[in-house]
């Protein structure tokens, strides 16, 4: 997967999918159709209220890039937007993340890119293309707080809460574009997935899945895209596709 996607899902929709869900209005993320790595992205999780010992589903904002809670620093969090689901329970970055601490990202979908070969007077270029379903798409994640030691203890900017989105390797009409692709949680498994008293690797591995199967639907869109200033609903605009490579 690479590192982009849109992110248009309001707190009210993900309700009338997942049920009851807890968040803070003043959280609450604009929409956005160019996420991109280290940005703040909204995250679906359960945590226990340390007054009521009551399990939570909350609707929080994490910044997309995993920094572990060992890390001397925040600087590799770029590095460390996507985990992969071969290794996902063995790596140090993620293991305990994995057994303790899973959230789902929503996504209307995300973009990847191909090399458009060169040709007579013009020059070689990536062209963007949307994978998408028709329901948002549930990526699987894993989510961090790191303590910065620099900063006191009672600093709102002393800890920074942090995530992952899981990936493998892309099948069907994903594969046509790139090798990987997001993993991600079906509604009726995620009271599993999130629950922080789960933490049976293999069980959990077993909730993850490729979304639509692997059979994404494919656009090419704009060249705007590949730009991270650029941000709104024309960079969903169909584009020719110069690979053939669309649905």
């Amino acid at each position: 997967m690479c590192g982009r996607f849109v992110s248009t899902t309001t707190p009210q929709d993900l309700v009338s999918l997942l049920g009851e869900l807890r968040w803070d209005a003043a959280e609450t993320l604009a929409p956005s159709w160019n996420v991109a790595p280290t940005d703040p992205v909204p995250a679906v999780l359960e945590r226990v209220d340390p007054s009521t010992g009551e399990v939570l589903r909350q609707l929080r904002t994490l910044r997309w890039g995993l920094v572990p809670s060992w890390s001397k620093d925040r600087s590799g969090a770029a590095r460390m937007i996507n985990a992969r689901s071969e290794t996902v329970d063995t790596k140090p970055a993620f293991r305990r993340a994995f057994t303790a601490r899973r959230c789902v990202v929503p996504a209307d979908g995300y973009f990847e890119w191909r090399e458009v070969p060169a040709e007579a007077g013009r020059k070689k270029y990536k062209q963007p293309y949307y994978l998408s379903t028709d329901d948002p798409l549930l990526m699987a994640g894993l989510y961090e707080f790191w303590r910065d030691a620099t900063l006191p203890e009672d600093d709102p900017l002393a800890w920074l809460a942090t995530t992952t989105v899981i990936t493998t390797d892309a099948t069907d009409s994903a594969g046509r574009v790139h090798d990987r692709m997001p993993l991600t949680i079906a509604p009726d498994d995620l009271a599993d997935w999130l629950s922080p008293s789960h933490t049976d690797a293999a069980e959990l591995r077993h909730l993850l899945r490729r979304p639509a199967g692997g059979d994404l639907r494919v656009r090419a869109v704009p060249l705007t895209v590949n730009s991270v200033r650029n941000n709104g609903p024309d960079l969903l605009a169909d584009a020719p596709d110069p690979l053939g490579l669309a649905d």
